[in-house]
C-alpha cells in the first residue's frame, strides 16, 4: 500500500515535469530522463535483444518526449504509461523492418561493359549509319539531328528550322525511308522504332 502511494506520487511528479518540459524547461527534461532511462533501456533491450538498437530507440523515445511536451495533456494517460507505449511501438516497428543482409549475399555486381565483338559491331553500325546520314539532303539531316540527337520536340525543331510541324514530320519520314533503303531492312527497322 505504501509503495502504491509512493508510485502514485512519483507518477504525478512525472506529469508535472512533463508540463514544465512543454514550456522548454531543460532541467525538468533531464529529471525525466534520469528517472526513466535505466528502465527504458532494459525494456527496449528485452524487446529488441540488441543493445545498440535499444539505446538508439530509447534516444528516439526521449526525443519524442521533448517534441510532444508542448501538446501534452495531463488528463490523458500517465507519463510512464504513455512513454512506455511510445518506446514499445518504436521497438516493434524496428523489429518489423527487414534487417540488413550480409555483404556476401549481395554477390558481385554485373559487368556492364560490352565485349570486344559487340563493341566492333556497334562501331561498324555507327559508321554505316553515319555514312548513310551524310548522304541525306541537308534539311532531312537537320531534322534528324534536332529531333533524334538533340532530343528536341517536333515543334521545337520546326521553330529552329522556320518550318511548320507538319513539314518537319514529313522530313523525318523521308529521312527514315531513305536510311532504311540505304542501310537495309534491319537497321532501317531500328531507325523507325527509334
Amino acid at each position: 500500500m505504501l509503495q502504491d502511494v509512493a508510485q502514485q506520487v512519483g507518477d504525478q511528479a512525472d506529469e508535472a515535469l512533463m508540463a514544465r518540459v512543454g514550456h522548454g524547461d531543460k532541467a525538468a527534461y533531464r529529471e525525466l530522463v534520469d528517472r526513466h532511462l535505466a528502465r527504458a533501456n532494459r525494456l527496449a533491450y528485452r524487446i529488441t535483444n540488441n543493445r545498440s538498437d535499444a539505446e538508439e530507440l530509447v534516444q528516439e523515445a526521449f526525443l519524442r518526449v521533448w517534441t510532444t511536451a508542448p501538446r501534452w495533456k495531463v488528463e490523458g494517460a500517465l507519463f510512464r504509461t504513455w512513454f512506455s507505449r511510445v518506446l514499445v511501438n518504436l521497438c516493434i516497428d524496428r523489429k518489423r523492418r527487414p534487417g540488413f543482409a550480409p555483404l556476401e549475399a549481395a554477390g558481385d555486381p554485373p559487368d556492364e561493359t560490352i565485349g570486344a565483338e559487340a563493341r566492333m559491331m556497334q562501331d561498324e553500325e555507327a559508321k554505316a549509319v553515319g555514312a548513310a546520314v551524310a548522304e541525306l539532303p541537308e534539311r532531312q539531316r537537320a531534322a534528324l539531328a534536332l529531333c533524334y540527337w538533340d532530343e528536341m520536340s517536333n515543334l521545337e525543331a520546326a521553330e529552329v528550322m522556320s518550318l511548320s510541324v507538319g513539314a518537319v514530320e514529313s522530313l523525318l519520314v523521308r529521312a527514315r525511308r531513305n536510311l532504311k533503303a540505304s542501310l537495309g531492312t534491319a537497321l532501317g527497322r531500328q531507325l523507325e522504332d527509334g
